[in-house]
């Protein structure tokens, strides 16, 4: 009798978790594609609309943007509303950011894209909060399977909005309302399993405790350059390979590829952090290979370019699945990591979105790459400093109600 009291319990948690892990993956494949989608199809949108090349920009950059403004909004949903309540939420957002976008005019256009913008990064901070509640003991691991649906959807979205553009006779209204049919979907299947969710309630949380913690800092700096100088490479890795004598369509292939073995660098972080229980070597390795990546694009033989793009694209996955991870090592309950996550993924994205404008300033100041460089590489030497701090195996404090610093 007692044997089958102490297994329910048992059964209970783990339908929970499994609930958990399938709303993880549904909701990170469908984060990507409102991003990834737009550039393929960003020269047919410029045309249509007969809009500049700073409409662009403004296009490109505003979705950042959004991901560190609204990111600071998660942490008091989550409060009110419940972990897997805000995540389904933001789905249906998404449907409706998603719609916008495909009306056609320029107005709807920016609009749906704050929406989509503003949803993905309320996501995007609830995620790690609900990954430390469920599964504690498996952090890495489960970081590393949504940092490769995050890649995967955002690689599948990028490749096949074109030719859904063509076969569908749109140029670029179709396509980008086509990627609200998977949302829809996954909100369908999501609301299902919220039903057999832990539900856990969030505990009465004092989150802007964070703010004078230091290392909540350090890892915010840690996130923030990550971002950067992926948001760098989404930018402008095809105008850099351009400049190496690379052809157009040859130059979008690369940044494929590059994004495609982000997965393989995501997959590692796992198997590297069991070997590690310090994080500041696999940190200080990654700067490094990012350095190299960057050098041997821009300056490096031109044999030396292929391989140097797929070095970067390894590691910025790597860097990117650490980013994360960190958030929930450093963070001792699950209140905690949703509001580390809050300022972290608020505070760094508002850093990452002037990498790109201060690359292409001094780009067009410079006429050349050796400027940008430059800054890309003082870039990967402050993320090797904040890796230092950040990797650290410490705490913050609990922002829950009298919680306290842990080892």
């Amino acid at each position: 009798m007692s044997t089958g009291v102490q297994r329910a319990p048992e059964r209970a948690a783990g339908k929970a978790a499994v609930a958990t892990m399938v709303l993880i993956v549904l909701v990170a494949l469908a984060l990507r594609p409102p991003f990834t989608a737009v550039a393929p199809l960003l020269e047919r949108i410029q045309q249509d609309l007969g809009v500049s090349n700073t409409f662009g920009g403004v296009l490109t950059t505003l979705p950042v943007v959004c991901l560190g403004v609204f990111a600071f909004v998660a942490p008091v949903l989550r409060q009110r509303f419940g972990d897997e309540k805000v995540v389904v939420g933001c789905l249906v957002v998404l449907v409706v950011g998603n719609s916008l976008r495909a009306l056609g005019s320029t107005w709807t256009l920016l609009a749906g894209t704050v929406v989509v913008g503003a949803a993905i990064a309320v996501a995007n901070v609830a995620l790690p909060g609900l990954i430390k509640r469920d599964f504690p003991d498996n952090i890495p691991v489960i970081t590393a399977v949504y940092t490769v649906c995050l890649t995967l959807g955002g690689a599948f979205a990028a490749s096949i909005v074109v030719p859904v553009g063509n076969a569908l006779g749109s140029a670029w209204q179709a396509p980008l309302g086509v990627l609200a049919i998977p949302v829809l979907v996954a909100l369908v299947i999501s609301a299902f399993v919220l039903r057999r969710g832990s539900g856990a309630p969030p505990q009465p949380s004092r989150p802007g405790a964070l703010w004078r913690t230091p290392l909540a800092w350090q890892v915010t700096a840690f996130m923030g350059l990550q971002s950067a100088m992926a948001y760098v490479v989404f930018g402008w890795l095809p105008t850099m390979l351009q400049g190496r004598g690379m052809s157009a369509g040859l130059a979008g292939l690369a940044l494929g590829i590059q994004a495609a073995v982000q997965s393989a660098g995501s997959l590692a972080v796992p198997v590297l952090c069991r070997r590690f229980r310090d994080q500041r070597p696999i940190s200080t390795t990654l700067a490094v290979c990012i350095a190299l990546g960057f050098t041997g694009i821009l300056v490096g033989p031109v044999a030396a370019v292929w391989p140097s793009v797929i070095l970067l694209g390894i590691a910025q996955g790597a860097s990117f699945g650490l980013a994360l991870t960190v958030i929930g090592l450093r963070s001792p309950d699950s209140d905690t990591a949703a509001a580390l996550s809050g300022m972290a993924q608020g505070g760094g994205y508002l850093i990452a979105a002037t990498g790109p404008l201060l690359i292409g300033l001094l780009h067009d100041l410079a006429g050349n790459w050796t400027a940008p460089l430059v800054l890309l590489l003082a870039c990967c030497t402050a993320w090797l400093i904040s890796g230092l701090l950040a990797c650290r195996h410490r705490q913050v404090p609990s922002v829950q109600q009298g919680g306290a610093l842990r080892a």
